[in-house]
């Protein structure tokens, strides 16, 4: 998983919204499913509920949240 994919992640899964998320990185809603779609294979975990109108996380994705958050502001602390 890349930097931008956790950064991606985080977002997604705070906002719970693919379309504002993807907007606020100025990249496509198709895009931003794509990206966290191959989290999705990497990881072997389904990490959002998905339906038309919703994104939910998954008890899964909710844990990855938590600890990829932690992760995520300790790379950004070790690297400013």
């Amino acid at each position: 998983m890349t930097t931008m994919q956790m950064k991606l992640f985080i977002a997604a899964a705070t906002c719970l919204n693919f379309t504002e998320t993807a907007n606020a990185f100025f990249i496509s809603p198709s895009s931003l499913t794509r990206q966290i779609s191959a989290i999705e294979r990497e990881l072997n975990l389904q990490l959002f509920y998905r339906d038309n109108r919703s994104v939910r996380l998954t008890p899964a994705g909710k844990v990855l949240l938590e600890e990829l958050t932690q992760v995520y502001d300790a790379y950004l602390h070790s690297v400013a």
